[in-house]
């Protein structure tokens, strides 16, 4: 098992081969996907129709209760394919790339009320990459958070490091603060590792203000910092955003363009060597791994080894894809063998100071696990697991070794708090 070492946060190791070149690769893939958030699920009306030629940054589906809420075409490219589930829930919309392709341009200078600027945010494809809580997913397109929490910080394995992403774009990322701090009557926190301040004292009137944080995970983790700066409740909803869409906001209300591409990190140890790239989001993974992945069967995850998954295109908010071995499948034990090493009853929580690490110490860990075990849905609210969401527990999953499902409990208390409490 990778080392743990206990401090402020763990530090979680997970083997991966050193990589070889020091910058960033530009790459867009030939195909992408645009597709929700793992656990997600949004009814949608397509604006295009397959095989049709449509320009990056334009509309490609809107929500259905929410038409002004606009999904964009991460590239320039011809659609492929449209899937929904039943419902006209979205399953993914997948496009391939075409070359010297067009770029739709907004009026960024005329977003200078509240409502101009939403309707930017919403019609140019920015609104999906905020993240409310509690519950998750996006915003309501009228609602106003009580703080918005920009997080330049990631401390799980593998991430890239968003000073790095926000290098030379430093009046962008301002510019992109300035306009978040009229979407809320509360504050804008910073959240970011020690280093040189990444914008100037007294922005938004004060309303911006950073907050360092230590490199240890889950100190960078966007669920931790809420609970820490404004918790969330059902009444008062708290955003978050990571610091480089920030960037991108600015770079869309200065240029009317918004730009497409992130600061991603390939590594894990089914490759041969790590890679830092820039991608759109929604690439598809095979393409970003290729000649890097080593032999043998592999899994692709979009997302760090804690909290990612298997898919076949970057999730929407994800800035890592984590190449594992494929486990062998070894054979089964003989029924009676399993009846008598593996209990009907799930495995009781153990205190340990790992496990209270893994929430940082900010939270009672042990009683929040056993609440979430339970079902206590009203301990758990009060011990604060509405500001937190799935990727929040991964740190805790590995600790206890992936028995208790912590993230699977906590989605099911969050979707019954949601249909039971909110409003």
């Amino acid at each position: 098992m990778p080392a743990l070492k206990v401090r402020a946060g763990l530090t979680p190791t997970f083997p991966s081969p050193p990589q070889r070149d020091r910058g960033p690769t530009d790459v867009i893939t030939q195909e992408a996907g645009i597709r929700t958030s793992s656990g997600q699920t949004l009814r949608i009306t397509p604006l295009v129709k397959e095989d049709d030629l449509v320009a990056q940054g334009a509309p490609v589906a809107c929500l259905r209760d929410a038409p002004q809420i606009q999904f964009v075409a991460p590239m320039p490219g011809r659609i492929a394919r449209i899937s929904l589930k039943p419902g006209r829930k979205l399953s993914e919309i997948v496009m391939f790339h075409e070359a010297g392709g067009e770029v739709v341009q907004h009026d960024g200078a005329g977003a200078t009320t509240d409502h101009a600027l939403r309707d930017l945010m919403q019609s140019a494809g920015v609104w999906p990459w905020l993240r409310r809580r509690p519950f998750g997913g996006m915003p309501a397109a009228d609602e106003r958070p009580s703080a918005i929490v920009v997080m330049a910080i990631d401390t799980r394995p593998f991430a890239p490091d968003p000073r790095q992403a926000l290098a030379g774009r430093e009046e962008a990322f301002a510019h992109g603060l300035q306009a978040l701090a009229s979407l809320s009557d509360g504050p804008v926190f910073v959240c970011h590792a020690p280093g040189p301040a990444l914008f100037e004292r007294g922005l938004g009137d004060g309303q911006v203000r950073a907050e360092a944080c230590t490199p240890r995970h889950p100190q960078g983790s966007a669920g931790l910092r809420i609970h820490a700066l404004a918790p969330a409740t059902t009444e008062t909803p708290v955003w978050d955003i990571h610091a480089e869409d920030v960037a991108a906001l600015g770079d869309l209300l200065s240029t009317g363009i918004l730009p497409m591409s992130r600061l991603v990190r390939v590594a894990g140890s089914g490759l041969r060597e790590s890679r830092l790239v820039r991608a759109q989001p929604g690439a598809d993974l095979r393409e970003l791994t290729l000649r890097a992945v080593a032999p043998g069967a592999h899994v692709l995850m979009s997302g760090s080894p804690l909290d990612g998954h298997e898919t076949h295109w970057l999730a929407p908010r994800h800035r890592q894809i984590t190449v594992l071995p494929r486990p062998q499948n070894d054979k089964p034990p003989h029924w009676f063998v399993a009846a008598l090493t593996r209990s009907g009853l799930p495995k009781p929580v153990i205190p340990t100071a790992a496990l209270t690490q893994a929430f940082g110490a900010a939270l009672p860990a042990v009683a929040l696990v056993r609440a979430l075990s339970a079902g206590d849905d009203e301990m758990a609210m009060k011990l604060g697991a509405l500001s937190m969401l799935e990727e929040d527990v991964g740190l805790a999953d590995y600790v206890l070794g992936g028995q208790s499902d912590l993230a699977e409990l906590l989605r099911g208390m969050l979707d019954r708090i949601q249909t039971e409490l909110a409003p």
